[in-house]
């Protein structure tokens, strides 16, 4: 009777193997523990920030740290932890955490390949803070601040491919520019839901509960922004209104470029 000859588990071809394996996991690690701060100093001069925006310091690592910026004369800060990559999927999960001195916004991003991310995220807007933009805008002031209970953004094949989200805002006064004046009025809770068209991105606006929009604000393809205000926001704001206008009617449409040059 003949024995066989038991078999070595650590065959030569598993050994290189197991040893290419560990190569790799360690110099992912090194990879992702180096300062980050070393990082920007090699890649700053090869990247061009828009206009207004400063990078004003970098530090943790590329795996977890946190970029101190100004942007428009605004300290802002943004917190970014990276995940676990699923090599089936091809994708890197990154925790975003964004903050000026009274807004947030916190969400999770997912970069894939190839050239494709997603964003969801929640957060909240303090208007008083971006009181001077707004002014300057020729905007509304609302008192106290916006909630983004939902926003979803994803890009792929070099253009927006997914828009969808969803705000409040409890109520209160809000002011706007009239002539050489400003005036203002009480003004219920308001909702606004974004969403997705093949003409762009489309932001309406409407009093909570309610159905119909009172304004309506589109980002369309080529750059350009188009403003809608139907009577109901009149009405809502109890001023006066000369003619016979429903509640639906267009009493003021405006379109003007938004994003110079650009298109997404």
């Amino acid at each position: 009777m003949s024995s066989s000859r038991p078999s070595s588990f650590l065959r030569p071809g598993k050994v290189v193997l197991l040893v290419l394996l560990a190569l790799l996991v360690y110099g992912i690690g090194l990879v992702l523990m180096v300062p980050a701060g070393w990082v920007w100093q090699q890649v700053r001069q090869e990247i061009r920030l828009p206009p207004g925006l400063e990078v004003r310091a970098v530090t943790g690592t590329v795996w977890d740290g946190q970029v101190s910026l100004r942007f428009q004369g605004r300290a802002l800060s943004a917190d970014w932890a990276l995940g676990l990559p699923s090599l089936s999927a091809m994708a890197l999960p990154v925790r975003l955490e964004l903050a000026t001195a009274s807004s947030e916004l916190s969400g999770d991003v997912t970069l894939g390949w190839p050239l494709s991310a997603s964003l969801d995220a929640r957060g909240r807007l303090h208007i008083a803070e971006f009181e001077d933009l707004i002014r300057q805008s020729g905007g509304a002031l609302l008192e106290g601040d916006v909630r983004i209970d939902r926003l979803q953004l994803a890009w792929a094949d070099n253009r927006l491919t997914e828009a969808r989200g969803m705000g409040h805002w409890p109520g209160g006064q809000v002011t706007w520019p009239m002539g050489d004046t400003r005036q203002s009025a009480q003004f219920p809770a308001m909702e606004a839901d974004l969403n997705q068209s093949e003409a762009g991105v489309s932001l309406k606006i409407r009093q909570q509960g309610e159905q119909a929009p009172a304004a309506e604000a589109d980002i369309l393809r080529n750059g350009q922004l188009r403003v809608q205000v139907y009577k109901r926001l009149i009405d809502l704001a109890g001023q006066p209104w000369s003619g016979a206008a429903a509640p639906g009617d267009v009493v003021f449409k405006v379109q003007q470029p938004l994003l110079p040059g650009g298109r997404f």
